[in-house]
């Protein structure tokens, strides 16, 4: 009885736990004409992000938790690679003047195993940064007007998309 007590404590520990980092980067949804993002929604929190709570030049997952994931309803040229209608894991290798963006047939993965589904990635891109005016306090994806942009602290960077 004393083991089952015990086991049932850890159990609602872990679970009370899960669901405390839950609610520091919920689920979150952008959607767009043919494109919806699935990714874990951090927030700044008082952090330096880009450069520490992120590291520069090291892949990230483009989002907390599971790694960040795009669909594609059609065929799109994804700033300049032509990439099947479906669904796929998004990264990203943040610098400081441009980002390199990911896609990748992997999918479900914990954001941190990128390096075991390497060899399924479909692209490669690279993109320019830009600094934001005000501080986004969240990490926010965007889809308009051609593009896909991520946005978070004082930083943006828009993927450009054509159906």
């Amino acid at each position: 009885m004393k083991k089952f007590v015990l086991s049932l404590v850890a159990l609602l520990c872990s679970a009370l736990m899960f669901a405390q980092e839950q609610q520091l980067s919920p689920k979150a949804t952008a959607k767009g004409n043919n494109v919806e993002v699935s990714y874990g929604q951090p927030s700044k929190r008082d952090r330096v992000i880009f450069g520490d709570v992120v590291p520069y030049n090291e892949v990230w997952r483009a989002g907390a938790n599971e790694a960040t994931e795009v669909t594609f309803k059609k065929d799109v040229d994804f700033a300049g690679k032509r990439i099947k209608a479906g669904t796929y894991s998004l990264f990203a290798i943040p610098g400081e003047k441009e980002w390199t963006i990911i896609l990748n047939s992997e999918l479900g993965i914990w954001g941190t195993e990128y390096e075991q589904a390497k060899a399924k990635n479909v692209a490669e891109v690279k993109v320019p940064v830009h600094k934001l005016d005000n501080v986004k306090e969240k990490l926010t994806y965007t889809v308009d007007s051609g593009q896909l942009s991520i946005e978070w602290d004082k930083t943006g960077v828009d993927i450009p998309l054509k159906f």
